[in-house]
């Protein structure tokens, strides 16, 4: 089994530090606002790493955890009126319902900031005296970036690259500008704690360090987190905690990549977020998940329109076959080693689920054909397609149930609506270009889209 170490930059045999165990760990979500799709990727993917490493045979101890206590969250509270530790809790119970809808299993530790204050002065005093880091008058604590020779390690960045374009803001007491804070002291009105500082709260780089420490030890296997934390937060991270330790702090460094919107970063400011729970009202998690399982879990993701559609075409279309199969075979089955084989032998290659996923095509055309020849075989591999890709949240429901939910959500789209697809249509027919490509933008701007297919055509809302 090869991983992808974004530390060394290939991939690698994958050995955990105690044989047959594996820690893992992954940065989790900052709690400031409503759970988006880039959220539901991240907990996805990581929550298939740990089941993959258990179907391997590894006892997984896997951990995520919820930053409930930083800038955004305080700028919410005050734009809000609720105290900002009232606040994060309300978002923590709306993101966990979302991510039960969305099918992602809990990890088997939850870590909150503001559970592990006492470990994070601790770690921070620990910086102190080993001289890493040093407390300003104003009661700020900060990372010596200076005192760890390794820094950058991790972003491929020199010190000198990074200072490009910082700037020290007001009040704020570094010896170096790439220093970073471990502990912010209190203003007025704001949440904290009280530490041999004065009273104040942690540094968003400092919490993940001292809460793996104290829920794995020195050190683990995997940490994973989105690409855009590669740099500063876990960079930060290796130099806090590998300065406290002197030992390697993650084997394997994993990063996910980035959710962009028709060619776009999704970005609150650019105001082409996309909410979970509004994609889940539209589709079904299924769909959902094999839209963003059907890339390399390491490259970005393109959300165009016709994305989460066309997975839930797909998917459906499959579920008319098991539907078929499992109506004249029944649900029983010894199943196809060969189809378990092959999906191991993608997911071995750094969790290919893109690969895994593509296999379906070629297996639902076979389990098609067999059933058109009245071959029982194909309910042996219907059985261990739903068994093998239930790892990715797949094939889990009831034929007949999941074509009626799809169905449910579907929206018969308005009679004009109709009507311009139909003289669309004809225009093709009549190989009249221009009018058909006037009348799809017409319906575009209706708010549906029109897909031809060798059989006709299909609408769908956006």
């Amino acid at each position: 089994m090869r991983i992808y170490n974004s530390l060394t930059r290939r991939k690698e045999e994958f050995k955990p530090i105690e044989d047959g165990k594996v820690k893992m760990y992954a940065c989790g979500i900052t709690v400031s606002g409503e759970a988006h799709i880039g959220h539901g990727f991240q907990a996805l993917i990581y929550d298939i790493m740990r089941k993959y490493l258990e179907k391997q045979g590894y006892k997984v101890k896997y951990a995520r955890n919820y930053t409930d206590v930083d800038d955004k969250i305080i700028a919410k509270s005050k734009e809000t009126g609720i105290p900002a530790d009232i606040y994060a809790a309300q978002m923590i119970e709306k993101t966990d319902a979302i991510m039960r809808k969305l099918d992602v299993d809990e990890p088997d530790v939850w870590l909150k900031a503001t559970e592990n204050i006492d470990n994070i002065i601790d770690f921070i005093s620990k910086l102190i005296e080993k001289g890493h880091a040093y407390p300003a008058e104003c009661g700020d604590v900060y990372f010596d970036v200076s005192s760890f020779k390794r820094y950058g390690c991790l972003s491929n960045r020199s010190v000198e690259d990074m200072l490009d374009g910082v700037r020290v803001e007001n009040g704020e007491e570094k010896k170096n500008p790439a220093d970073f804070a471990l502990w912010k002291a209190a203003k007025e009105g704001e949440i904290s704690w009280p530490s041999p500082w004065g009273k104040g709260r942690p540094g968003w780089h400092i919490e993940c360090s001292a809460m793996n420490r104290a829920a794995f030890g020195e050190q683990i296997d995997i940490h994973g987190g989105g690409r855009d934390l590669m740099f500063p937060h876990h960079e930060n991270e290796i130099a806090q905690s590998e300065a406290l330790t002197g030992k390697q702090f993650a084997k394997f460094w994993t990063h996910n990549g980035l959710i962009k919107v028709n060619g776009q970063k999704m970005s609150k400011s650019l105001g082409n977020s996309l909410l979970l729970e509004d994609l889940l009202k539209k589709y079904t998690n299924g769909a959902v998940k094999f839209a963003l399982l059907s890339n390399n879990y390491r490259n970005d993701i393109n959300i165009t329109d016709e994305l989460f559609p066309e997975a839930e075409r797909h998917l459906t279309e499959f579920y008319k076959i098991i539907a078929a199969v499992e109506e004249k075979f029944g649900k029983g089955g010894k199943g196809n080693k060969a189809i378990d084989d092959k999906f191991n032998a993608d997911m071995d290659e750094d969790f290919n689920t893109a690969l895994a996923l593509s296999e379906l095509f070629g297996l639902f055309k076979s389990v098609s054909a067999k059933l058109a020849a009245g071959d029982k075989s194909c309910a042996e591999d219907v059985w261990q397609i739903r068994k093998t890709y239930s790892l990715l949240g797949l094939f889990k429901k009831d034929a007949q149930s999941y074509l009626a939910e799809v169905a449910a959500k579907e929206e018969t789209a308005p009679e004009n609506v109709l009507q311009l697809a139909e003289r669309r249509w004809q225009a093709k027919k009549d190989k009249n270009w221009a009018e058909a490509d006037t009348l799809r933008a017409e319906i575009d701007g209706l708010g549906y889209i029109v897909k031809d297919s060798k059989d006709g055509y299909t609408i769908s809302k956006k």
